[in-house]
């Protein structure tokens, strides 16, 4: 669902890409039967394309707001990527002055990388390429300034865009003109690449460590008690209480670490003057109370069952 156009030479790298992304959700069959007619050049526009999608019963989410190039260094970084149901494929192209290399990766892991030296990469779907193909031999000149390609570029993938929906009207293009030889460039790649690997791996890791922790919390949450015993309380001084939580019950503070587990003793208060040792402390309506009277109890700590 993307297009990006990259040229590589003797004067630099200038690359363009549209700005879509397109979400869908809901039976593969028919999902597969409108991405055929999508990539085949059936769909032309954003109106047929939405009111087909409604035929076949399945809900659209288009965005235009999808940075798919970006400057690295001296380097120009495009992607393009297919979210799987367990692993996302990225395809890439770093390109700088006499040199680019494309690579394949299935999540972080480089499943190919292919250098060269110089020409015109384009990276989308079949009817995205071959009329981009076709609108760059019509408009290309070799003389041209890098600047001048860009301009013709984004001129391209608005052209592309008006002919079919898997290709956003808003563009980027950037630019890079280091003074590198073929050997530099590719040395310089090496390094970029390499690095932007590290970078993506230390981010998937840190997704995932985040996803783990709110699948926690989220099991946690599940937990919290509404209503029942959570205690009884064995010791008193002036309006602080000391609750030994009953067997099922365990107390986490706001970042869900465990403060206190079954038969261990954490801090309460009470207003009430009423309160004697052995008295049950309970949750009803959601609210912590002494069990005999109802007088409300406060604590800075999370309930939960084990």
């Amino acid at each position: 669902m993307s297009l990006i156009i990259a040229y590589i030479g003797k004067k630099g790298c200038v690359m363009a890409s549209d700005k879509r992304k397109i979400g869908y959700f809901g039976d593969k069959q028919n999902l597969d039967k409108l991405e055929e007619e999508l990539y085949d050049g059936s769909i032309d526009n954003d109106e047929d394309f939405l009111k087909r999608a409604g035929e076949l019963g399945i809900s659209i989410k288009i965005t235009d707001d999808a940075n798919k190039i970006k400057v690295i260094g001296n380097t120009i970084r495009g992607e393009v990527s297919t979210k799987g149901a367990f692993e996302t494929k990225r395809r890439r192209i770093y390109g700088t002055t006499n040199g680019y290399q494309m690579l394949e990766l299935l999540g972080s892991e480089v499943q190919s990388r292919k250098a060269g030296k110089s020409g015109v990469i384009i990276f989308g779907n079949e009817f995205a390429k071959q009329t981009a193909e076709t609108l760059i031999k019509r408009e290309w000149k070799a003389s041209q300034s890098l600047r001048y390609m860009g301009d013709i570029f984004e001129g391209i993938v608005s052209e592309v865009s008006s002919k079919t929906p898997t290709v956003g009207s808003k563009v980027d293009v950037l630019m890079q003109q280091p003074n590198f030889t073929q050997d530099e460039a590719q040395r310089h790649l090496n390094i970029t690449i390499d690095h932007d690997i590290k970078v993506l791996i230390k981010f998937r890791q840190d997704l995932t460590e985040k996803l783990v922790q709110q699948s926690i919390e989220i099991d946690k949450a599940n937990k919290i008690i509404n209503k029942g015993d959570v205690g009884k309380v064995v010791s008193i001084d002036g309006n602080m209480l000391f609750v030994q939580l009953n067997k099922k019950t365990q107390a986490f503070d706001e970042n869900w670490k465990l403060r206190a587990g079954p038969g261990q003793n954490v801090l309460m208060f009470s207003e009430s003057s009423n309160v004697k040792i052995g008295d049950k402390v309970v949750i009803e309506n959601e609210e912590l109370c002494l069990k005999k009277d109802k007088s409300s109890l406060k604590c800075d700590i999370i309930l939960c069952s084990l």
